[in-house]
């Protein structure tokens, strides 16, 4: 599983790195342009998250955990991908990391954004982080580890609550 995982990591990666080629070449700025500079510094951060992400694969899910040795449950590892990658304080619930940030609409996805599941029967309670390719990465539940899963499997479809852009001015807000 985890190979596999690091499989659809790597297609993603070459995915955002043959996309940014050819952005490059339809590029509407110049280079030295701030726009650019912009773009170049969101993508570098989405690349951040993700494979700091992936780097705690195998994990085990820990309720309340916030530390690779004692475990860690989703906002647990949200915050800590966070913190790691970007520098980023992120509330410590799925419910409050909810409110932080910019919505999303799923079809304008990006590796980086974060996504929220009803799984306890109330919004916002579980979250993970969106890896492209409609597969994201979290901290399932008690018995599971860290891992990849598809955003299409009819579990997760149907506890879709929204995403949220995590700006790099998050922390202040």
């Amino acid at each position: 599983m985890k190979r596999n995982a690091k499989l659809v990591l790597i297609a993603a990666i070459f995915q955002v790195a043959t996309s940014t080629q050819a952005w490059a070449n339809d590029n509407p700025f110049p280079e030295s342009s701030t726009a650019y500079t912009k773009l170049q510094e969101i993508r570098q951060r989405a690349s951040d998250l993700t494979v700091k992400a992936m780097d705690f694969m195998g994990i085990r899910y820990k309720r309340g955990g916030n530390t690779p040795e004692n475990g860690l449950d989703c906002s647990g590892f949200v915050r800590l991908v966070f913190k790691d990658a970007v520098g980023e304080n992120l509330p410590r619930t799925a419910a409050e990391i909810s409110r932080v940030g910019e919505n999303v609409d799923q079809k304008d996805l990006q590796p980086g954004d974060l996504v929220f599941y009803n799984t306890l029967k109330r919004g916002f309670s579980h979250v993970g982080i969106y890896l492209g390719d409609n597969k994201f990465i979290h901290s399932p539940s008690a018995g599971g580890q860290v891992r990849v899963e598809s955003m299409d499997l009819a579990y997760w479809k149907k506890r879709f609550n929204g995403a949220r852009r995590i700006n790099e001015d998050a922390s202040k807000q």
